[in-house]
């Protein structure tokens, strides 16, 4: 019987890992907000150049990763998705509608009773319940669609802040997104958060600390000083200076808002007045703190800039945030173990950014297609091999772009359509995936199908 039984057991470990569904310690979810498969190309490309190199050759970190797939991105009531709808699909395991954020496709926007009826646990919940860490990073305010999706359930993705509730949700017992980051009630709380937001944690009475002109948007309560006061093991920063002094120890749980608002854009942080940290730097202090926890993590690291560099149609600013987003991935790569961690690298959805017109090998990522005869301008003029379908670059008469230097940082690309700002795409986004239980990342997937993915390793007593 007992040879049986240890057969048995080792049956179960083979099968186990050949479905990929052997535990992992960690997982790391990277997210950048709205990288289409063209802009990882355009990035690709332009962080080769970067190197002298052709650029159509290089690979950014995660372009080495052993397990791909394409992810569908809808939303319930959407052919072309928002941010919020995708990331509840990503750490809920549901679809649901656009602009509502942890709860299911019951939920109508906006309305509050709804959502005290149909919350979704989210993968981060599931994990700090467990005994886990939990962090999230993100170059986009916390309290921003993605990031909220980590711990927030409401009906609209607006509600960051307390004056931005109707009275009616005051009234049926919702509360806005940063309320809920600090009071919430799984585990110890997220350990770990670093972005931008300040202004939505601070009075309106009480003026930044970086920009003495601006201050808070709350009316009811200092949200920084009732997280720090819930717990004598818990920082609070604000530049990057004080990020760098804090030094990670068990049981440490650290608050960074290094803006009021988003974080600068990566082409801009060496201009920040206080100084702010790069996304690798809040990674790697991400990863330092919370693998100080022997059960392990769940880590959300979002560069959400590259989103809205393609809303403004800047393709520079959204290509210099991918390349970020690869030296972060390939920052935590370097300290982690394979053996006992997942990452994951996708996107919520994609940008309406087009790579075209027959440029030849090699010609720079963002300058102009001028040598091809066959496929000249209809006026014999050059053109950009980047462009948006949509968007603020719309121009009529058409320029010369003899005269425009198009690889400026502030060049706006052109677009076929005028929009105030560009939109969102709806093809399949990509996932890369390497670690313990990657190979279960392949295929074409339901987006929603990430969270299986990640549960299964992370927490298999769940699936």
């Amino acid at each position: 019987m007992k040879a049986k039984h240890q057969v048995s057991i080792m049956l179960v470990a083979v099968v186990l890992a050949l479905s990929g569904t052997a535990q992992a310690k960690n997982v790391i979810l990277f997210l950048g907000d709205g990288m289409g498969i063209s802009t990882v190309t355009a990035a690709r490309i332009f962080a080769g150049q970067q190197q002298g190199l052709d650029g159509e050759e290089y690979n950014l970190s995660f372009d080495k990763f052993s397990h791909t797939a394409l992810i569908k991105t809808y939303n319930t009531d959407a052919q072309v998705p928002d941010s919020a709808g995708t990331i509840s699909a990503i750490l809920t395991g549901e679809k649901t509608r656009m602009g509502v954020l942890g709860v299911n496709a019951e939920v109508a926007r906006g309305d509050c009773a709804a959502t005290l009826q149909h919350s979704l646990p989210t993968i981060a919940e599931l994990a700090e319940d467990a005994g886990l860490s939990t962090g999230v990073v993100a170059t986009a305010r916390v309290t921003h669609a993605t990031p909220a999706g980590t711990y927030a359930h409401v009906p609209d993705r607006d509600w960051e802040a307390d004056v931005k509730l109707p009275a009616t949700a005051v009234e049926q017992g919702c509360q806005d997104i940063a309320t809920q980051l600090v009071n919430f009630s799984h585990g110890d709380g997220v350990d770990v958060i670093l972005g931008g937001g300040r202004a939505q944690f601070m009075l309106q009475s009480q003026a930044d600390p970086e920009y003495p002109s601006k201050s808070g948007l709350r009316q009811d309560q200092d949200l920084i000083t009732t997280w720090l006061q819930a717990s004598n093991q818990r920082t609070y920063v604000w530049n990057s200076t004080q990020l760098a002094e804090f030094v990670p120890a068990g049981g440490q749980q650290l608050l960074g808002l290094f803006q009021p608002s988003h974080l600068q854009f990566e082409a801009d942080r060496a201009q920040d007045p206080a100084g702010e940290p790069s996304l690798v730097q809040m990674t790697e202090l991400a990863i330092k703190q919370l693998s100080l926890n022997p059960k392990g993590y769940f880590l959300l690291v979002e560069a959400g800039r590259i989103d809205h560099a393609h809303h403004f149609g800047n393709a520079y600013r959204a290509l210099v945030d991918t390349v970020a987003l690869s030296d972060a991935v390939a920052a935590a790569q370097a300290m982690t173990d394979p053996e006992e961690t997942l990452i994951i690298v996708t996107a919520d959805h994609s940008h309406t950014l087009t790579i075209s017109g027959y440029p030849p090998r090699g010609n720079p990522i963002l300058g102009k297609v001028t040598s091809n005869p066959v496929f000249a301008d209809a006026k014999d003029a050059p053109y950009t091999t980047l462009g948006y379908a949509n968007g603020p670059g719309y121009q009529t008469p058409y320029p010369d772009l003899n005269k425009v230097d198009t690889e400026a940082n502030d060049y706006r690309q052109i677009a076929a359509v005028p929009l105030a700002i560009e939109t969102h795409a709806g093809e399949d986004v990509a996932a890369f995936a390497e670690g313990k239980g990657a190979n279960r990342v392949r295929g074409v997937m339901e987006q929603n199908k990430l969270f299986d993915v990640m549960r299964a390793v992370l927490l298999p007593a769940e699936e």
